[in-house]
């Protein structure tokens, strides 16, 4: 899939969060890159060859406080070619690219792995 039809569909996902949600993103940049670095894996607590649809990085809104200013952006990396690598049709890569950005805005309201695997039972 061409990389602007891929950040187009990260706009629509990020466009279809219910109005609440969207309200209340807070200082975050929503970003495309093909595969995650070294460094963003390590982040996660993954290794090299590891799979990372994306990354939350930034200050979740749970954990701001008063002296919450003057900060960069918190950062959502989508990663398209592993997305992709996953997908076996353009559909799946629809549902998928939702998913992840879903999964990480919830990292920026404050819920972790943990609670994410819990909201799927």
């Amino acid at each position: 899939m061409y990389r602007r039809r891929f950040e187009r569909l990260v706009s629509r996902a990020l466009r279809q969060l219910p109005g609440a949600i969207r309200d209340r993103l807070d200082n975050v940049a929503v970003v495309v890159e093909d595969e995650p670095s070294p460094d963003q894996l390590a982040s996660a607590g993954l290794r090299p060859g590891d799979t990372l649809l994306g990354l939350y990085q930034g200050v979740p809104l749970t954990q701001r406080t008063s002296s919450y200013s003057m900060v960069l952006p918190d950062k959502v990396t989508i990663f398209r070619k592993t997305i992709e690598s996953i997908c076996a049709s353009d559909q799946q890569i629809v549902y998928q690219v939702r998913q992840t950005v879903i999964h990480e805005i919830a990292h920026h309201f404050g819920l972790s792995e943990a609670d994410l695997r819990r909201l799927r039972r």
